[in-house]
């Protein structure tokens, strides 16, 4: 995940400021992931001392939350709206990447409705097996946000009705 971010940037970095906020609050995500998964024991045999505390699982749950709200209702807008002010329009490969996003939102924004009330004294048992699911989930997610990115780059490549 990490490295990927890392060809990301390089690729698409200082190209825009609203793409530049996005990889930056995607970078935070990333660190916040990494840290909390991180903590999470490597066999079954699971100790309370290497579980994430309540309040680290809560503010992942709010940056996750923070990353798909921007996303959908700030990020996504702002690049459109840009790329449509130059006279390009959605084509069907540009539609569908969204719509493919819009599909990892479920699962993410379910993650965050199981672990962002937590307390010290919620089972985590199946916290691990969710944190991996959710690993696999966001990096679709980016996955799917960079294609949308390049597709919208190609179509910048040629002026619109040529």
């Amino acid at each position: 995940m990490l490295n990927k971010f890392k060809q990301t940037q390089a690729q698409w970095g200082g190209s825009s400021d609203v793409i530049d906020h996005w990889l930056e609050t995607r970078q935070s995500l990333i660190v916040e992931y990494c840290k909390l998964a991180n903590l999470q024991p490597s066999s079954n045999t699971q100790s309370l001392s290497t579980l994430p505390t309540a309040e680290e699982l809560q503010d992942f749950s709010q940056h996750l939350v923070d990353y798909i709200s921007e996303g959908h209702f700030k990020i996504y807008d702002m690049v459109m709206d840009k790329w449509r002010s130059t006279g390009f329009k959605a084509t069907e490969d540009i539609d569908q990447a969204y719509a493919k996003i819009v599909l990892t939102t479920e699962p993410l924004l379910s993650f965050t409705d199981n672990y962002a009330e937590t307390n010290e004294e919620t089972n985590l048992d199946s916290l691990d097996d969710d944190l991996s699911k959710i690993g696999e989930i966001i990096t679709l997610r980016f996955e799917k946000e960079d294609q949308l990115i390049q597709l919208i780059a190609d179509s910048l490549a040629i002026p619109p009705g040529a």
